[in-house]
């Protein structure tokens, strides 16, 4: 019986912090950028709708976030460490000679901003690699 009680409480535990990270999604805004010369690409994810830039100047396109890809972001981001965010090392530099449009990830929580260093497009640390890559779905569909 201490057993299954346990068990309980652990999962009404986790259960709990589970939707304290959704209730703290609703007020944070992820940004993606990825900008060269020629290319042009802006993801913006706030509350369960995404918005993608594709050239300067242009017109955002804006779509509702299902549930599944909303939950998976969630958990993505709950791996985040935002104070880390801005000394996260890029592992490729083909950006410095134009071999790749320069990527960033801002996460704006709570009117504070967390930002990375630029890294190559394609090539985010690791640390940040999973959200990232949910992003930049977005602009693939």
């Amino acid at each position: 019986m201490r057993i299954l009680s346990l068990l309980l409480l652990t999962v009404f535990i986790a259960g709990g912090c589970c939707s304290q990270k959704k209730a703290d999604m609703a007020s944070t805004q992820i940004e993606y950028s990825a900008l060269s010369r020629g290319y042009y690409k802006v993801i913006t994810v706030e509350n369960k709708t995404v918005s993608v830039t594709k050239e300067r100047n242009g017109e955002a396109v804006k779509s509702n976030i299902d549930d599944a890809k909303w939950n998976e972001i969630v958990s993505a981001y709950s791996k985040v460490n935002l104070e880390g965010l801005s000394s996260l090392k890029a592992p490729t530099d083909k950006r410095t000679y134009d071999g790749a449009a320069i990527g960033n990830l801002k996460i704006i929580k709570d009117g504070k901003t967390y930002e990375t260093q630029g890294f190559d497009n394609g090539f985010p640390p690791k640390e940040i690699e999973k959200l990232v890559n949910l992003l930049v779905d977005f602009s693939k569909e």
